[in-house]
């Protein structure tokens, strides 16, 4: 038995390797690589944007002096007034196609001002005739060669209802 040599079986199957399974880190590489080859191009078209400067000044700007708000009131015994004129409602879309007009390109406001008593079909037929007047005033200021077919814009409408004071 001296003689015999001791051999040691080795069980290939119970083993454990010690080299690092690289496929996985392959697959994570390769979809990074394509994620970024697809958005590299995109990352060149951003928009330049300019930066306003800070002007500091030591008085400040003098009031506007020129209100150019547009206000309709809608009294509580229903008669509608533009500004301070009392208006037949059929003739209020031609009145304020022209008053809009004067206001800036895509800055033309209109503010309706209800009396809380006032029927709601009224306040109704009154931005109706904003609308007509909105789309006769952006027709006729797209016709001006001036603006070069620009139509100025909608007609935005800020209401508000004036509540019985009591």
């Amino acid at each position: 038995m001296a003689g015999h040599g001791h051999k040691k079986k080795v069980l290939h199957g119970n083993t454990a390797r010690s080299d690092i399974n690289v496929t996985p880190l392959i697959d994570i590489v390769l979809v990074l690589l394509i994620i970024f080859i697809v958005m590299v191009p995109g990352l060149s078209k951003a928009a330049k944007i300019v930066v306003p400067q800070i002007v500091k000044t030591d008085t400040p700007p003098p009031p506007n002096q020129k209100d150019d708000r547009i206000v309709i009131s809608i009294l509580e015994n229903n008669d509608v007034m533009l500004q301070s004129d009392k208006m037949d409602l059929k003739d209020l879309a031609p009145a304020l196609t022209k008053v809009v007009q004067l206001q800036p390109m895509n800055m033309r406001k209109v503010f309706i001002k209800v009396d809380e008593e006032v029927k709601y079909q009224r306040a109704v037929d009154v931005l109706d005739q904003v609308r007509r007047a909105s789309d006769q005033a952006k027709r006729e200021t797209a016709a001006k060669p001036e603006w070069l077919g620009q139509d100025g814009g909608d007609v935005k409408v800020v209401a508000s209802v004036n509540k019985k004071k009591t």
